[in-house]
Parts: structure tokens; sequence; C-alpha cells
């Protein structure tokens, strides 16, 4: 017996959905594949499934941007509006004074310039003139800014100095006040021992009163 026809419609069971899916999808790109080889065919195949999951294949002949290329050529439409376009052309045109700026750079580096002209090296000559101009002005600038910071840096450690002289005078001058005061009571207490008490004869001696 035959095979029966299966009813073209969506498949509810998701696990069932999602087994189809992937034979039929392998089927297809086989099928793409096959074409592309016996026919010297080109093709380009993308599928999504409802996951969101991409899966594509393009002949080895060609890549997508070549055969998108083409169908706008053949078809005369565009996948994409005038908005995209214009992005697409400002890419280009960032891409084209990227390499104006790095042709540029290896000039002033001295590279690649045997194929300049005599007026394109004068104004090279020009641009490197004033470049280093701009480097000594620069390097002037640091260097007068350093040497105000060292002299700035003398006068604060000379105040600082004539700080810590005028604390230290200061201090001194009351080490010596304390050390002729001690030296006073030193001098007074030897003067006092010098001078022993002496008693009286008329005073009359209190054991006698008793």
């Amino acid at each position: 017996m035959g095979r029966g026809k299966i009813e073209i419609k969506r498949i509810e069971n998701s696990s069932n959905r999602q087994v189809t899916y992937s034979k039929r999808r392998n089927g297809i790109i086989k099928k793409a594949k096959e074409i592309s080889v016996l026919c010297d065919a080109k093709v380009s195949l993308i599928i999504y499934a409802s996951s969101g999951k991409m899966h594509e294949y393009c002949s080895d002949s060609t890549t997508l941007a070549d055969m998108l290329e083409q169908y706008h050529r053949l078809s005369g439409k565009r996948l994409w509006d005038a908005k995209h376009e214009n992005l697409s052309n400002e890419v280009d045109r960032i891409k084209k004074e990227n390499d104006s700026l790095q042709i540029k750079l290896r000039h002033l580096k001295g590279e690649d310039i045997t194929t300049l002209t005599h007026r394109e090296l004068i104004a090279l000559e020009d641009a490197l003139e004033q470049g280093l101009a701009c480097v000594r002005h620069q390097q002037s600038e640091i260097v007068k800014t350093h040497r105000r910071n060292h002299k700035m840096l003398e006068e604060e450690n000379k105040e600082l100095n004539f700080i810590l002289q005028q604390r230290e005078m200061a201090l001194a001058a009351e080490n010596v006040k304390e050390a002729e005061y001690y030296q006073r009571l030193r001098d007074y207490s030897s003067q006092a021992q010098s001078f022993p008490y002496r008693v009286q004869p008329f005073q009359p001696n209190l054991q006698d009163h008793i």
C-alpha cells in the first residue's frame, strides 16, 4: 500500500512539529546542494524556525551578498529602503576617509612618497614644519612650567627652613632660660647651706620651765 496524502496544515503538537521541521529542513538543504552541484546553479537558502533560529545554505561558487546584488540588478527591486541605502553610503564614505587618512599618515612618516608630485611634496613639507613648530612650542611650554614649579618649590623650601630656624631659636632660648633658672636655684640652695642656724644664748631653755 502506498503512503496516503498528508494534509498540509499546521501541526498542532509541538514535538511532532519540531521533528517535521528538522526533517524537511534537512531535505530542502539537501535538494539545494544537489541542484547546485548537478546543474551548476547558484543557490542561496535561508530558513527561520518558529523559535527564530536561522539555518542557511549558499553555493560554494557565490556569496549571499552577490546573490542579493544580482537579484537587485535583474529584478529592479530593492530589499532595503532609502534609510539603509544612506547608511551604506555613509559607511562607504567613512571607509574612504579612513583610507585617505592612512595614506596621509604614511606620507607624514616619510613612506610611499615616491608617487607624490612637487606641489604635494611642498604641501607635505609645510605640514611637517607646522607640526614641528607646534611640538616645539608645546615642549617650550612644558619646560617653562617645570621651571616655574621648581622655583615655587625652592621658595616654599626656603620659607619652611626659615620657620624651622625660628622655632629652633625659640626653643634654644627657652632651654637657656630654663637652665639659668635651675642654676639660680642651685646657687640659692648652696648659699642657704653655708649659713647654719645658731641658737641665741639668751634664749631660755624650754626644758627648764617644765
